[in-house]
This record gives structure tokens, C-alpha cells and sequence, in this order.
């Protein structure tokens, strides 16, 4: 392969480097262009625009591959546990016994959040959306735990990972009008999380071996997946120095949105609705393959993975065995697995690759676990907390990071003259 791409405009010729990743990935450096020509590049979305180089999560959505640090995501799904995963994104290499032990010690001894803290509640309304105070109060954090020095940081990132899931489980309580339920330090970090969330005053709650194990599963499917909206933010908002809580803060933010995280929110909304129409599945099948018809259906299809979502195949048999223990009698997820049956047979749904996708199954899971509708986003930010960690502390490390700042190709109007008020007609 050549290492330089050339590019003509307006008569001259520029030589642009080209970049290969481990993977042979292709990429053409412009860093130069804009100062050798005075040109930029226009890429709406940045769909074809590598804002970095990363070491951190390996994508091929052509062949449905996706990679932490290089190992797959079938043998971390089934033989890792959440820590494990978040040390492998966060430091680079799986952890041996001792840091191992050493690193769930601390998330276990962080698991409290500041009593004052608990004060901030009170201030949000009872049906506040959990993602509104879940930003706000990880923001909040920064005023608890300021960093200031470099030893603070990997203090700072426990706290993290071991807080928010206690400042999670209590916007929810709040939601309901139930008591917090601190951590309890006997538990594993999943079990701690389903503790305070699910269990009340005199009622003991005894976490079941197969939610845990779920959403062990469910956490490291989420836990980081390369450049895309809210990596990409917090990415954007570390360029500038910020601090930790700071970036991830803006990172939740982002994921909040129905084009990114709230998208396995929308997914039951949209069956609760064929629910609420009387259940008629074909329907609206037919209505999304009727191309004049803007009805959409949610959770099929993947914008980056062409054949298969790596992540859906996993979550398909977790989404078996949640559903088969509980024995859940749920009209709604009724009509998912009708849904999901029709998808992976019907032929207008396999030769456009519209199968069921991580959103459809983890929204099925989250809803049969009891997790309510708008806390779905709120999972979703829990597992992609060590990726958005290692995003941030790679661009920290990185010797040529530099403040992110796009450009624009301006189309307003030209200079004009400003008109006093009294002459504008």
C-alpha cells in the first residue's frame, strides 16, 4: 500500500499520509491539509472522520466483530465479570489475582456516596428523569473529590465506577418514594446495584444468581464500543482539561438521546404501544415494510454492524434465561418475541440485515428484571462507564493531544450593513 495519498485542488497536488491501524485499518492524515492548502474536509456526522487513534475497542461491522483490548466479546461476555472488564478498558491489560482483588476492594470501600450529597435529592422533583440527576450529581462529585494531582486520578476513577451505580439505585428510590438502601460490602458490584434498587424496609431481598448474572453481562456488552456519540463527547470535553466528572457528566448527556442510549427505552415504548393497539403484530409489520409509511420499527439493525450485532447474539440467550426463570406474564414481551421470531425468518427483515439488535434484547431484559422504562438509559451509562474512563484517560496520556476543534464550511449571509431599528420598515 502507498504510504501517502494524493489529492488534487485547483491545480495542485498534496500529499496526505496514510495511517494503518493493528487491525489494517486506512486512514488518511489531513492534519496538514487545511494549512498547506487553506481547504478543510466536510464529513456531516463525522461518519467517515477518525477523530483519534485508539488502542482501546476494535470494531469490523462487516464481519460483526468487536474486541476490548483485543479480546473478543463472546469469551468476555461469558467468562469475565463487570471489575475485570473495567480494569482491561480502563488500564490497558487484564488484572492478575491480587490487583484484581485490590480493585473490587476499592469499589466496594467507594461504594457510599457523601451524606451531603443525599441533601441534592431532595431538591429534584419526584418524577425528575433519573438521567437529569444522574448527570447533575456525578457533576457534583467533582466538588466532593477535586482532583489535584496526578495521585488523585485513579482514586477519582474508583469512585466513580463504585458511586454512580449508589447514586442510580437512589434515583430510583427517589422516583418511587422509598428509602435509599446503602451498598452493602458483603455483595458483588452487580448484586450491590439490584440490592439497592429492589430492596425495602423489613422485606428482605436475596439477589437472584441468574439477574446478576445478566446484568454482568449486560454491563460488559455496554462497556465501551470505539468512537460514537457520547465517547466521542466526553472525548471532546477532556480535550479541554476538564476534569474527570466534568467529562463524564457530558458523556451521560449525550447518551441520554433516543438516537444513542435511550433507544432500548424506545424500543419498549414501541411494543407497549402495538400492546396498547390491540396487539395486532402484523400490523405493523407491515407498516415498516411499507416504505411510504413513517412508522419505524425500533431495535432492529445495527448503523455500524452490516450482518450481525455481536452483542444481540449474546444477549438473545441471556434474554431466554431471564425470561424462563421469572416466568414473566407480560403481554409486552409477548409481542417482542412474536416480533423477534417474525424478524429472524421473514424474508424482507434477513435480506436487509434488520435483525434484532442489543437495544431490542436489553430492553426485554431490563423490563423483565423490573427495571423501569427510564431507568433503561441509566443501565445503559453504568456499563459504558469504564469505556468512557479509558477514552478519557487515553486522550490525558496522549502527547500530541490537543484541544478538539472542528471546523465549518459557513453558508449565512455575506457582510452586510446593520439597519438602526427605526429604518427597518
Amino acid at each position: 500500500m502507498d504510504d501517502a495519498a494524493k489529492l488534487s485542488l485547483n491545480g495542485q497536488e498534496y500529499s496526505l499520509p496514510v495511517v494503518v491501524g493493528s487491525e489494517n485499518e486506512v486512514g488518511v492524515d489531513i492534519s496538514r491539509l487545511r494549512g498547506e492548502s487553506g481547504a478543510i474536509t466536510l464529513d456531516s456526522g463525522y461518519a467517515n472522520t477518525g477523530s483519534c487513534t485508539s488502542s482501546i475497542t476494535f470494531i469490523d461491522g462487516e464481519k460483526g466483530i468487536l474486541r476490548y483490548r483485543g479480546y473478543p466479546i463472546e469469551q468476555l461476555a461469558e467468562k469475565a465479570r463487570f471489575p475485570e472488564v473495567a480494569y482491561l478498558l480502563i488500564y490497558g491489560e487484564l488484572p492478575n489475582a491480587a490487583q484484581l482483588e485490590g480493585f473490587r476492594q476499592a469499589l466496594t470501600y467507594h461504594s457510599m456516596i457523601h451524606e451531603d450529597m443525599k441533601k441534592f435529592f431532595e431538591g429534584f422533583r419526584h418524577n425528575a428523569h433519573p438521567m437529569a440527576i444522574l448527570s447533575a450529581m456525578v457533576t457534583s462529585m467533582s466538588s466532593y473529590y477535586p482532583e489535584t494531582d496526578e495521585d488523585d486520578e485513579d482514586l477519582n476513577i474508583v469512585r466513580l465506577l463504585a458511586k454512580t451505580k449508589t447514586i442510580a439505585a437512589y434515583a430510583y428510590k427517589k422516583a418511587i418514594g422509598q428509602p435509599f438502601v446503602y451498598p452493602q460490602n458483603s455483595l458483588s458490584y452487580c448484586a450491590n446495584f439490584l440490592n439497592m434498587m429492589f430492596s425495602v424496609p423489613a422485606e428482605p431481598y436475596e439477589v437472584d444468581p441468574i439477574l446478576e448474572d445478566a446484568l454482568n453481562v449486560l454491563l460488559i456488552l455496554h462497556a465501551d464500543h470505539e468512537q460514537n456519540c457520547s465517547t466521542s463527547t466526553v472525548r471532546m470535553v477532556g480535550s479541554s482539561q476538564a476534569n474527570l466528572y466534568a467529562s463524564i457528566s457530558a458523556g451521560i448527556c449525550a447518551l441520554w438521546g433516543p438516537l444513542h442510549g435511550g433507544a432500548n427505552q424506545k424500543v419498549i415504548e414501541m411494543l407497549s404501544m402495538i400492546q396498547a393497539d390491540g396487539g395486532d403484530i402484523d400490523k405493523y409489520v407491515n407498516k415498516a415494510k411499507d416504505k411510504d409509511d413513517p412508522f419505524r420499527l425500533f431495535g432492529f439493525g445495527h448503523r455500524v454492524y452490516k450482518n450481525f450485532d455481536p452483542r444481540a447474539t449474546i444477549l438473545r440467550k441471556a434474554a431466554t434465561s431471564v425470561l424462563d426463570r421469572l416466568g414473566v406474564d407480560d403481554p409486552t414481551l409477548d409481542i417482542a418475541r412474536q416480533l423477534e421470531e417474525i424478524a429472524l425468518k421473514d424474508e424482507y427483515f434477513v435480506e436487509r440485515n434488520l435483525y434484532p439488535n442489543v437495544d431490542f434484547y436489553s430492553g426485554i431484559i431490563y423490563r423483565a428484571m423490573g427495571i423501569p422504562t427510564d431507568m433503561f438509559t441509566v443501565m445503559f451509562a453504568l456499563g459504558r462507564l469504564p469505556g468512557w474512563i479509558g477514552h478519557w484517560k487515553e486522550l490525558r496520556q496522549d502527547p500530541k493531544g490537543r484541544i478538539n476543534r472542528p471546523r465549518q464550511i459557513y453558508t449565512g449571509a455575506v457582510e452586510r450593513d446593520f439597519v438602526p431599528l427605526d429604518q427597518r420598515g
